[in-house]
């Protein structure tokens, strides 16, 4: 990263949850992230933003070790959750995505019924007894605010519900497990623009509670729903800092140019 860069880097003010030191990133070869450093604070929105193929993605499914599941990946660097490094040999990642959950671009019901899905993983990490079980679906169909629009119909197929009701099914999915940080990829990029708004909605009010990133390339969004953005180019963290900063009075020409959708 060049000085430039490094001095745009800014540590957010409050309680910081995620950290990543000098992340580097390989794919069979091909460099995605190179020497990213960067601090998350706890319980807000940080956006991440910036053109297709950047490595937005790819830098948040290293906070989940997702990207252990591609064979040719290689991560070099430190990623912290509350200050441990997740990439110690010893760290239980099962455990690990129980903390920090991910919820993706398009809507990923299982085909069964509602209640079945939200109760899924609580069930793999044994949870069985029904009372527990019944509490468990209320309480995250309630927080991912789709208790409502469901409670009479938890027996059905999930794939029934519209795309919106899935997306938040898939949020309801996470916060069963009890989660401590939520990392969402473009989690409305197939959704129209009522139900973007719900799922916006929805972020605002989960942010008292959780830690959520969330990479977008809506614009709008990121100004709408982040506290702070982070924007990526070409493997790159260019620029980090409260959003209306990035937005309003960027530090780098390249942040202007891309926010103000001169490229991307």
């Amino acid at each position: 990263m060049t000085g430039e860069t490094t001095e745009a880097i800014q540590r957010p003010e409050g309680e910081v949850k995620l950290e990543t030191r000098g992340l580097n990133l390989h794919y069979d070869g091909f460099q995605a992230l190179r020497e990213i450093s960067v601090s998350i604070e706890a319980r807000t929105i940080t956006a991440l933003i910036g053109p297709s193929g950047c490595g937005k993605s790819s830098f948040l499914r290293c906070f989940n070790r997702m990207n252990d599941l591609i064979p040719t990946a290689s991560v070099q660097g430190e990623v912290l959750l509350d200050g441990r490094n997740v990439y110690e040999r010893e760290v239980d990642v099962p455990a690990l995505r129980k903390r920090v959950g991910m919820v993706f671009q398009s809507p990923n019901p299982f085909p069964m019924s509602i209640y079945d899905n939200v109760a899924y993983g609580p069930r793999l990490h044994g949870v069985s007894e029904r009372s527990a079980l019944d509490e468990t679906v209320e309480k995250s169909l309630r927080g991912a605010a789709l208790w409502d629009e469901v409670k009479d119909t938890l027996r059905k197929p999930a794939l029934d519900l519209s795309g919106g009701q899935q997306q938040r099914l898939s949020i309801a999915r996470v916060l069963a497990v009890e989660p401590e940080v939520l990392l969402m990829d473009e989690p409305c990029s197939a959704l129209d623009p009522t139900a973007t708004f719900r799922i916006e909605e929805l972020m605002l009010e989960l942010k008292e509670r959780y830690t959520i990133v969330i990479v977008t390339h809506n614009m709008y969004q990121a100004s709408r729903v982040s506290v702070y953005t982070g924007f990526f180019l070409l493997g790159e963290l260019i620029e980090y800092g409260r959003t209306v900063q990035i937005f309003e009075n960027p530090k780098d020409q390249r942040t202007d140019d891309y926010v103000r959708g001169r490229f991307g």
